[in-house]
């Protein structure tokens, strides 16, 4: 026999709504309850006088004493008319009236609870008309107001129909006029007639300014209205360009998709541009705040919890020193300021890389375009999955935003430097080709022209433009960046002033605006307050790029940044192999870094296909002569007639683990089976061989928790062989690294 259990599922039933409402206390008394109250406190007080014998005239004085305040001082406060004002105190002295007569007659009779009543209906009387009054009359003090701003706005309209008549020739009809928060000015839309078009407008707004007196630096901006066949006229009052504004002490979070701050409006508005698929481009002669500019843009950066801050300045690097000092104020290469503590010892560098050499951009860029080709493979499911052909970035997987301070320096024509020529082909490759992964630039320089730019290109791929006119001779820039746009730069001669605009869906119109002031105390303010905010670079983008970027901060890389100064002498340099710290395994060391960096990208480069077909198809390079290395000694021909008392060779398997795990603790086993082009299973057979174990806890890196090895378990495998103690076989002295395959 089968037994069915049926599971009765219990419904909540709603609470049944009380029988009685709850009451609001706090509530203001309206008609009713205002005259509920007065009665029944008349009431109370009476038969409290008459069981006590109290005079009549005491609960009289104490409603002339509220008659007084309530009725006359508290109204008059309230600014209220003479008749709310006299309702008010007429039912403040009828209640104390009919209190004083109640208590002579008896307040218990049929006579007095009848009046009581009527004097209850006629406050609530008296009070709703009262209130009536009150609306008619704020109702007429509101439309005398609109009346006379109105009257106002309708004087500015027909001062600015007749002025565009006799300036432009164009009779138009001003539809709106708004004032700005701040007052400096205000804001005209005007409806043009037939076959009449905007830009007439706009080509006249240097002679509207002088017609209408507007004081120096107030260049009035013209604009396409919502729709066609209007038109937007901006038309400052007060110049506020020559006012200094300082970076706001805001330095909370930020995302590259909602919009970075930039600068100010005329109207002191904050200017929010985006930048998920835009490059930039700043133009400004020499003095025209071009640094402080790129302070406000790193600021920016920095605020962001999805982007990474690559920087390269060819002039020794000075636009990102101040971005790195606080990290080198923490390691103790740098001595803070005085009056400042010692940033804490988990400070990073502000910026993620910082290139000021020809040599260090170009590994910059080129594992920029590394990247770009291993996140197209990571994360092609996960835009599959969001359906988008653009890379979704966050924190986990952050925007790179290169800065290049003084592009003109990289990309003009005439360069005889091989090494500044292939820089510049690879800049301008990052420019084209890496938007939909996540990387965009930003570039500086002083001129728009194509002699300083080398190439069109680098406008057209710059939608957004920022133009900084102070000291500039002529509006050059202006016309470069923003072709057809007519704007009085003249005006506009302070430091950090300009013209800013970006084109496309999240654009707006070219228009005057103003830089904040920044100090060069703001990039350690920021970088502190961001510390634990800013994103590591993603783990696929990592891996592509190995030591190049993991050395980035290397001393043989970025000691410059400390060995000028009088600081602390610097860590000494990893060598190559462990061992015994000779002088000559540390020279050794050090004259191999720049040949172990540009193998690394080599084989980076033909490992992911970032080398042009052209350049593969003209044959294999030359390789650099070798250095000689503790690590690669020459062995004998064979075992058997190797001298009993030679030393033995490093392997090569442990070599290359050695060189991936430079200025590392660790390494998770996946990651290390990617770097060594084969599978985890094999990875740890290699190791194991190698006498090497993995570490009994997981190991957290990179912010993730996993199974790995440590530097020092392998640096003791080393010395165990070096030693004779153990005898590597033949598949770990012998290894070489295997083709690359995509690992699934």
């Amino acid at each position: 026999m089968t037994t069915t259990t049926t599971k009765t599922t219990r419904t909540k039933v709603p609470p049944k709504p009380p029988l009685i409402p709850p009451l609001d206390w706090a509530a203001p008394h309206g008609p009713i309850t205002g005259a509920l109250s007065a009665t029944s406190g008349a009431y109370a007080a009476a038969l409290l006088a008459d069981a006590s014998h109290m005079p009549g005239w005491v609960p009289a004085a104490v409603c002339a004493a509220g008659g007084l305040g309530h009725g006359i001082v508290r109204s008059l406060a309230k600014n209220l008319t003479g008749r709310s004002i006299g309702i008010r105190t007429g039912c403040w002295l009828a209640a104390g009236g009919w209190t004083w007569w109640a208590i002579g007659y008896g307040p218990l009779s049929w006579a007095a609870v009848g009046s009581l009543l009527a004097l209850g209906v006629g406050i609530g009387a008296g009070v709703t008309e009262a209130e009536l009054h009150e609306e008619a009359v704020e109702t007429e003090r509101e439309a005398a107001e609109q009346w006379r701003e109105g009257a106002g706005r309708r004087s500015v309209a027909a001062e600015w129909e007749a002025r565009i008549k006799a300036v432009a020739g164009v009779q138009v009809r001003i539809i709106a006029v708004e004032d700005w928060d701040n007052g400096s000015g205000y804001t005209l839309e005007a409806e043009l007639p037939a076959a009449a078009t905007w830009d007439r407008i706009r080509n006249v707004s240097r002679a509207l300014a002088s017609d209408a007196r507007l004081p120096l630096g107030c260049a009035i901006n013209v604009i396409e209205g919502v729709r066609q066949g209007r038109v937007l006229l901006d038309v400052p009052t007060v110049n506020l360009m020559t006012e200094t504004v300082d970076y706001p002490e805001d330095f909370s979070p930020l995302s590259i998709l909602t919009g970075l701050p930039w600068g100010m409006w005329t109207n002191q508005d904050p200017i929010l541009v985006f930048l998920r698929e835009a490059c930039a481009l700043i133009l400004g002669p020499p003095g025209s705040g071009k640094s402080t500019f790129c302070d406000v843009v790193l600021a920016g950066f920095s605020r962001c919890t999805d982007v990474l801050t690559w920087v390269i300045d060819l002039k020794g690097g000075a636009i990102g020193i101040p971005w790195v000092r606080p990290w080198l104020e923490a390691r103790g290469y740098k001595q803070p300021r005085t009056g400042d503590d010692r940033p804490p010892a988990d400070t990073r560098p502000g910026i993620d890389w910082l290139a000021s050499t020809p040599k260090e951009a170009l590994l910059l860029v080129k594992a920029a375009l590394v990247i770009n080709v291993a996140r197209q493979h990571a994360y092609a499911d996960l835009m599959h999955e969001n359906d988008t052909t653009l890379l979704p970035v966050s924190s986990r997987i952050p925007q790179i935003q290169v800065l290049i301070d003084e592009g003109a320096e990289l990309l003009s024509v005439n360069h005889r430097d091989p090494e500044l020529r292939e820089l510049k082909e690879a800049v301008l490759k990052l420019m084209r080709m890496t938007r939909a992964m996540g990387e965009r630039l930003v570039l500086t320089a002083v001129d728009g022209n194509v002699s300083a730019l080398g190439d069109t290109s680098v406008r057209k791929f710059s939608p957004l433009g920022v133009a900084l006119t102070s000291g500039e001779s002529s509006g050059n820039n202006l016309s470069k960046l923003f072709p057809g746009v007519r704007i009085d730069t003249s005006q506009l001669t302070a430091k950090g002033s300009g013209v800013i605009g970006s084109y496309g869906s999240e654009g707006f119109a070219p228009g005057p605006f103003k830089g904040w002031r920044t100090a060069p105390s703001l990039a350690r303010r920021v970088s502190l307050a961001t510390n634990h905010r800013r994103p590591w670079l993603d783990e696929a983008s990592s891996v592509a790029v190995g030591e190049v970027y993991a050395q980035r901060w290397s001393t043989d890389r970025a000691g410059w940044l400390w060995n000028a100064g009088a600081a602390p002498a610097a860590p000494a340099p990893m060598p190559v192999t462990p061992g015994l710290n000779l002088s000559s395994t540390r020279a050794a060391a050090e004259g191999l870094l720049a040949d172990q960096a540009a193998e690394l990208m080599r084989e980076i480069e033909e490992q992911f296909g970032t080398i042009d077909e052209s350049q593969r198809n003209a044959g294999p390079r030359t390789p650099a002569p070798p250095r000689p290395s503790p690590a690669t000694a020459p062995t004998p021909p064979s075992e058997s007639s190797a001298p009993a008392s030679a030393t033995p060779a490093v392997p090569a398997l442990l070599t290359k683990v050695l060189s991936i795990l430079r200025g590392e603790d660790g390494i998770h086993t996946e990651l290390l089976a990617i770097r060594l082009n084969t599978t985890v299973e094999n990875t740890n057979r290699l190791m194991s061989a190698a006498g090497i174990s993995a570490h009994p806890n997981p190991l957290r890196i990179g912010g993730s928790q996993k199974r790995g090895y440590k530097r020092a378990a392998v640096e003791e495998a080393v010395a165990r062989i070096l030693s004779g103690e153990l005898v590597p076989p033949p598949e770990v002295r012998d290894w070489k690294l295997p083709p690359y395959t995509p690992q699934t």
